[in-house]
């Protein structure tokens, strides 16, 4: 476990720990700095961004809770995991390609975000996953934040988030389809779903409101993991049944790329 991590494990276990002895199981940005400066912990907004659930303290995993993002710098431990968190699928030999590629000098020059991405568009690897067309010419939009007002069932519980901060790693539109994708390295075994989720909504809203001819928004989990002797990549697409449901998460299609250099 890095340092890093380790302090953030210990900012979130503090946070959860003071908001029970208050009696309040909601919390804002201005407790996660006083925490976060106690551990050391500089980035403050990073502090609640617990993308996979390997990211939960033990002391939070154990009795069941999560952080959700209310906006406006106010969040809250809320009960059932499970909500939250969606596991990836495994991934069947049957979907499983090997992928003949030359390499560039820059394909492992690190291991960002935005150069799994690079890595996954550039040898065309997405574009045979999404659109079953190498040759295939999406408009690529790069990486942005952006602010929303959402509404949403997660499990028991109503969302109603002012102004909330979504991140999306980068969005592809081709003939009328959006999908927004999203990277990350290593193989972890879940995700927080609201990756996804808020970003779906977001282009929803953009469809609805500016009336755009969009006809479907979907979404792209990109996994890598790489070691001395190879390099995978792991691609899943997924969509939302109920746009006011979380939970409504659907797999369309999922598989592995095995990278080979020619």
């Amino acid at each position: 476990m890095s340092p890093r991590i380790s302090k953030k494990l210990r900012v979130v276990s503090e946070l959860f720990e003071t908001c029970r002895s208050k009696g309040s199981l909601e919390f804002d940005n201005d407790l996660v700095e006083e925490v976060a400066k106690k551990h050391g912990f500089k980035n403050k907004f990073d502090a609640t961004k617990l993308d996979n659930s390997s990211l939960i303290p033990k002391s939070v995993l154990n009795e069941d809770y999560f952080i959700l993002h209310l906006g406006k710098g106010k969040h809250r431990f809320a009960h059932g995991i499970h909500y939250w968190y969606h596991q990836f699928e495994q991934i069947d030999p049957s979907e499983t390609v090997d992928w003949k590629y030359r390499q560039s000098i820059l394909n492992d020059f690190d291991t960002s975000e935005s150069n799994i991405l690079s890595v996954a568009s550039n040898q065309r690897i997405v574009h045979e996953f999404l659109y079953h067309d190498i040759v295939a010419n999406p408009k690529v939009y790069n990486a942005r934040r952006t602010k929303a007002n959402l509404s949403y069932k997660v499990g028991p519980y109503a969302v109603v988030a002012e102004k909330v901060q979504i991140e999306i790693d980068l969005t592809m539109e081709y003939q009328g389809v959006v999908t927004v994708i999203e990277g990350k390295n290593g193989f972890p075994k879940d995700f927080a779903i609201y990756q996804l989720f808020h970003p779906y909504l977001y282009f929803l809203a953009v469809k609805d409101n500016h009336q755009l001819p969009i006809q479907e928004i979907t979404c792209c989990y990109v996994l890598r993991k790489r070691t001395k002797e190879s390099s995978m990549l792991r691609l899943y697409n997924y969509t939302f049944d109920d746009p006011q449901n979380i939970g409504s998460i659907r797999l369309v299609k999922k598989a592995q790329y095995n990278l080979i250099k020619r």
